[in-house]
């Protein structure tokens, strides 16, 4: 019991790093962006370059995808973003824009690299924590599995989840004690209000959107680790698993996602370890559960119209 329930939070860790950049985009910008996922297996792609091609530290592809795909988003949202929130129904044609761009991206990413599996070996990030742990506490490099409570597990996990409580302590840091973050919520709560006040909206929102890219490719540059491998056809999946924790947190709550993400990460890991043959069914289980139990999410709160 204790090993799946420790390995959950792990991995609820970072599926929270996995959906936060996709809630993140949704509660400023009210867009459902389908292509989430395929930015996470750009972020997988990436790290895959770092470290078979490039020869790096896997480490060092977190802020090389971060910086990347923050700059990429920008200059996707100046592309697409102000002409999609122009339309009558800019909800109902992201959901097709996106969609799009997700069949385009998957299908460029197929015929440029083929259909086959891609991995990294997890001892590759294991010496990287390894000679990272005895920089910063002395001591031998050890890339052995890390110990919690008792019980073994992967350096790659730790890494991950180290990495998602900095990403998410970073993002509530932008939210709540910065300038730029204070206006991020304003247009969160009421969008015309804040128009209507002077706040510069489409800055706002860029930059929102090009974070959440970034957060989104820095879970990509994880999931060869946490997953064992990955295809161009990784981002489907990978999207689907980022609705059912952002919905069990709430949408539109970036920091809801964390505890969507925790839920979501032990439910996994007790289903994987006692009934591995329903694991693959779990998102969708969870998903119709909280849209017909509480469709606001565990963190929402009822709108009653008046």
């Amino acid at each position: 019991m204790l090993y799946p329930l420790i390995a959950g939070i792990l991995f609820g860790l970072y599926f929270s790093l996995v959906g936060i950049g996709l809630n993140l985009v949704f509660g400023v910008m009210r867009i459902v962006n389908l292509a989430h996922g395929d930015f996470l297996m750009l972020g997988a792609f990436i790290a895959f370059g770092v470290v078979t091609l490039g020869g790096f530290d896997p480490l060092f592809a977190v802020p090389l995808a971060f910086v990347t795909f923050l700059i990429g988003g920008l200059l996707l949202y100046h592309l697409l973003v102000p002409r999609l929130q122009r339309a009558k129904d800019p909800e109902m044609l992201s959901i097709i824009l996106f969609f799009g761009l997700s069949q385009v991206i998957e299908a460029v990413m197929t015929i440029g690299f083929g259909t086959s599996e891609r991995s990294i070996q997890s001892r590759e990030l294991a010496r990287s924590v390894a000679a990272l742990r005895a920089r910063l506490f002395g001591g031998e490099v050890d890339t052995g599995p890390l110990e919690l409570f008792g019980q073994s597990f992967p350096a790659s996990w730790m890494a991950a989840a180290v990495t998602s409580l900095v990403a998410i302590g970073l993002v509530y840091l932008y939210l709540y004690r910065s300038r730029l973050g204070t206006l991020t919520r304003a247009v969160m709560s009421r969008r015309d209000e804040a128009l209507a006040s002077g706040i510069d909206v489409d800055r706002v929102s860029a930059a929102a959107f090009g974070i959440g890219l970034g957060l989104a490719a820095i879970a990509g540059v994880f999931a060869p680790f946490m997953f064992g491998s990955f295809t161009p056809a990784f981002g489907v999946d990978a999207t689907v698993t980022s609705f059912v924790v952002v919905v069990l947190g709430s949408l539109g709550n970036p920091l809801g996602t964390a505890l969507g993400g925790i839920i979501y990460g032990v439910s996994y890991m007790f289903v994987q370890t006692y009934l591995s043959s329903w694991a693959d069914l779990l998102p969708y289980v969870l998903l119709i559960a909280i849209l017909l139990l509480r469709p606001s999410g565990l963190l929402g709160r009822r709108v009653r119209v008046a």
